[in-house]
């Protein structure tokens, strides 16, 4: 692996989201033909990109083609996906809706309450690999929220679904499953066609393409968040298993070119060997090339004088993954604030959360993590205000209420609060 000084590694990793100018031109034209031609639009662009000739009758996936997929679902599979439903679900589902109203001895009672969305659309990408694990991440934590309709949409590549996406979705309780993928599945999720109702909030992880999309409807709908390439940035001291720290490098970067890959160690003997078994298992990986070619362009080996010096160039770059591959790993936490979500110990490899511990594995990319938090059942819910105020709650802080509506010349304002009020009161 490449070795890196730290403002390069920074420079790697905390890379904001590129609104590529071409990219974003072709996806606004792919909306706004969406918003005026609806369903004929969708079906044109499912033939042009994913090859699927579809109608309002094959649009949306049947029932029969849900028990196909279970048929060619193997029992242990199914049990193992279960399993995750769930660990993931339970996760979610424990945080609850917590509403928050108080009433003081004066008769003031403020607070919120919280309440889901009515409708959440998810997207699941179709790319090389079914990735049913984006299905369960998207669909559950909505469903412990308790949004009443919960839309998938995910691409029909020459006309199917993968079965393990299909039972996927029935498993974890998705209302209603649409072949459709790209922009164009993002836009009629938001605007709606007239055979997809529009959704209120979207969420789950996609290409240039979706993620500039989701960017372009926000407002019209909410989103989670905007999403780049996969990323894993590795904190390692001498107690780390080279071998193991090389596995996990490679988890993410066999995604795809542009995943990043970094390694920060205190150990410059563990840095040699970690490269070693880096190209040891590059021989062997099925996605090698893939996975040789984001490592050269993404991917490398720090050394720093110390952990904590470690902690805070991972916090500074915040990355998507943050495995602590440290003897005291709970003792470093303290340390981390910026991170999508972080992998304590040598037995707790990234794969652990995307596939089956609970927690999410849509996570906040490119130094992201500062600002966005990893997908929850919090994107699906609304807090919303609640006010009651007495007679005499009124008229302790009705004139602070008049003089501070009149100070901004809002005298309506202040007239809705004095009519509730003695004349002597709202002096």
């Amino acid at each position: 692996m490449n070795r890196y000084n730290k403002e390069t590694c920074v420079r790697l990793l905390n890379r904001a989201f590129e609104d590529r100018e071409e990219e974003r031109k072709r996806v606004t034209e792919i909306i706004a033909d969406v918003r005026a031609r609806g369903d004929k639009a969708l079906f044109d662009y499912e033939e042009m990109f994913d090859d699927t000739r579809l109608t309002q009758q094959t649009l949306r996936v049947s029932d029969e083609e849900f028990a196909r997929a279970y048929e060619e679902i193997s029992p242990e599979l199914l049990a193992s996906l279960r399993r995750a439903v769930e660990n993931v679900y339970a996760y979610h589902a424990r945080a609850g809706r917590k509403d928050c109203v108080q009433t003081d001895s004066e008769g003031r009672t403020t607070g919120y309450v919280v309440r889901p969305v009515r409708s959440a659309g998810i997207y699941v990408p179709g790319g090389t690999a079914p990735l049913a694990s984006s299905v369960l991440m998207g669909v559950l934590p909505a469903k412990a929220a308790g949004v009443g309709r919960v839309v998938v949409t995910t691409p029909a590549k020459s006309g199917s679904v993968h079965p393990l996406v299909l039972v996927a979705a029935k498993e974890c309780g998705a209302d209603e499953v649409y072949k459709a993928g790209g922009a164009q599945a993002i836009a009629a999720l938001a605007y709606g066609t007239e055979s997809i109702n529009k959704v209120d909030v979207i969420a789950g992880p996609g290409n240039i393409f979706v993620t500039l999309a989701k960017k372009e409807v926000y407002g019209q709908v909410g989103i989670d968040m905007l999403a780049g390439p996969s990323e894993i940035l590795i904190v390692a001291d001498s107690f780390a298993d080279p071998d193991h720290v090389a596995a996990d490098v490679l988890s993410q970067a066999e995604h795809d070119k542009l995943s990043r890959a970094i390694v920060i160690t205190t150990d410059a003997a563990l840095a040699e060997q970690i490269s070693a078994r880096v190209e040891a298992r590059l021989k062997e990986l099925p996605r090698a090339q893939i996975a040789r070619e984001s490592l050269e362009k993404n991917g490398g080996i720090i050394l720093v004088d110390s952990l904590q010096e470690a902690c805070a160039l991972a916090d500074e770059v915040a990355p998507e993954h943050l495995e602590l591959y440290v003897k005291d790993a709970r003792e470093l936490l303290p340390l981390i604030h910026n991170a999508g979500a972080v992998f304590l110990g040598g037995f707790t490899p990234e794969p652990v959360g995307d596939y089956f511990a609970g927690p999410n594995h849509v996570l906040p990319t490119g130094g992201s993590a500062k600002f966005f938090q990893v997908l929850n059942e919090d994107i699906f819910t609304r807090k919303m205000s609640v006010i009651s105020y007495t007679e005499g709650a009124l008229k302790k802080d009705g004139a602070h209420i008049v003089r501070l509506a009149e100070s901004e010349r809002l005298h309506a304002h202040a007239q809705a609060v004095a009519a509730r009020l003695t004349s002597e009161e709202a002096k």
